[in-house]
């Protein structure tokens, strides 16, 4: 075998980065394999709610991330047509008094940027897609397409929605079609002539709604996402592009400033949502989960990538105290520790009602996962 590393993580997303880095706090060496060639800026915003923020806090990106991300004043929710206010939730000031830390909307490319900061470029394999998994003998064996072969003590599978790792493990999955396809695009905010917007807005339709929020500091970058019907679009790629005309004929009904917002935005890509049900392991003996790969999770609550941040700083708890000496125990603690939560949010996303009227967030945004307790070992 070339190469030996206590802890490989397959996947050099969110997290992926964040995960490492947070071993690495620990003292724990890893080494990252990814299969894309190299970092790129992915053309997409992020919403990065108190417990998220609070793990990149304790990762030491988060003074970066606050120099480019856009702290909104407050979140607001409007009728589609009339632009009706359902709810207003206080934000900025108001939020980082609250929970210790701000809530922050950004580039995602410029989130990534700042957990690549955070991990020795030389500990990332890029080019090496996953071939094949053995976990007979002592600690797991992994192939990669290009030949390269490493055994590790212990696998963690960041390697998102359509992990390779998860399927090996649990079989192909079945992910229920929800009916429903989604735009997003970035775009610089100059090409809206100076209109003035909501900073960060979710606009509901009776069978569709698209967020749309700042992505800088500045705000010289606008994000927008969607979500409506579309029972034959099933072409569930990040990559994909879409139909600028078919987008404005989708939410031609809505208010005028999400018209503008359309009309400005000059390229668009498009996704189906699928939906999948919370998964009945994690963990296979050295072999673990994380992120996307255990609790994909519709994106109606924007927590996503934060959950996948608060795995990060939890598993990395549970290796730190004792858990290298036995990895399949201390991820079957770190799932003991956070499938209950992750479960609920997948719950409530389905749902897609949440912040729409009065709501109390504090379950989701006052978590931090460097402080919560974890199960005994």
């Amino acid at each position: 075998m070339a190469d030996r590393s206590s802890v490989a993580i397959i996947g050099a997303g969110i997290g992926g980065l964040a995960a490492s880095a947070a071993l690495r706090r620990a003292g724990i060496e890893t080494v990252i394999y990814e299969q894309a060639p190299g970092f790129a800026r992915v053309g997409a915003g992020i919403q990065m709610s108190p417990n998220a923020v609070r793990v990149l806090d304790g990762l030491g990106v988060g003074e970066r991330v606050r120099q480019v991300a856009f702290m909104p004043p407050s979140w607001r929710n409007r009728d589609h047509d009339s632009g009706r206010m359902s709810n207003e939730h206080p934000l900025g000031p108001n939020a980082a008094a609250h929970y210790g830390v701000p809530y922050l909307l950004m580039h995602r490319g410029d989130l990534h940027a700042a957990l690549h900061a955070a991990v020795p470029d030389g500990s990332i394999r890029y080019g090496h897609r996953l071939a094949g998994l053995d976990r007979s003998g002592r600690g797991v064996a992994l192939r990669f397409a290009d030949g390269a072969a490493v055994r590790a003590d212990a696998v963690i599978a960041a390697d998102g929605v359509h992990s390779v790792v998860r399927d090996r493990m649990l079989g192909a999955e079945s992910p229920r079609f929800t009916g429903n396809a989604a735009y997003r695009a970035t775009f610089p905010a100059a090409r809206l002539d100076g209109r003035v917007l909501d900073d960060s807005v979710k606009w509901w339709g009776p069978d569709r709604h698209i967020v749309i929020y700042y992505v800088t500091g500045n705000r010289d970058e606008i994000y927008f996402t969607t979500s409506h019907p579309e029972p034959d679009w099933r072409m569930e790629s990040w990559s994909a592009k879409g139909s600028l005309d078919d987008l404005r004929d989708t939410f031609s009904g809505f208010h005028e400033d999400v018209r503008a917002v359309l009309d400005a935005c000059p390229d668009v890509h498009k996704w189906a949502l699928f939906e999948r049900d919370p998964l009945p392991r994690w963990s296979e003996d050295g072999v673990t989960l994380l992120g996307d790969a255990c609790h994909p999770m519709t994106p109606y609550m924007a927590q996503g990538a934060a959950t996948a941040l608060e795995d990060a700083a939890v598993l990395s708890r549970c290796l730190a105290d004792g858990g290298l000496e036995d990895p399949a125990m201390a991820f079957r603690r770190f799932e003991a520790a956070r499938k209950p939560r992750t479960s609920e949010i997948q719950a409530t996303s389905h749902r897609n009602e949440f912040m729409r009227r009065r709501t109390d967030p504090d379950w989701v945004y006052g978590y931090d996962a460097w402080t919560v307790e974890l199960p005994a070992a």
